[in-house]
């Protein structure tokens, strides 16, 4: 599977991820990286998760997530 991103821009790149908001594949130049904060329900103890998870999302969802 080829990158979207460079598909719109005439180029060719193999993709290494795909989008979380879009589902666009993505290759190591267009994918960005952005921390993901984990829930768990647990009645009145800690609601959320030591550590994040990791996110893989386009520029195209990024700057439309930072606008909002």
């Amino acid at each position: 599977m080829n990158c979207f991103d460079c598909h719109a821009l005439g180029q060719t790149a193999t993709a290494v991820a795909i989008c979380h908001r879009c589902g666009a594949a993505l290759c190591g130049d267009h994918a960005r990286t952005t921390p993901h904060v984990l829930h768990r329900f647990n009645g009145m103890g800690v609601a959320t998760m030591p550590r994040s998870a990791r996110r893989i999302v386009c520029s195209t969802c990024i700057a439309a997530e930072v606008r909002a």
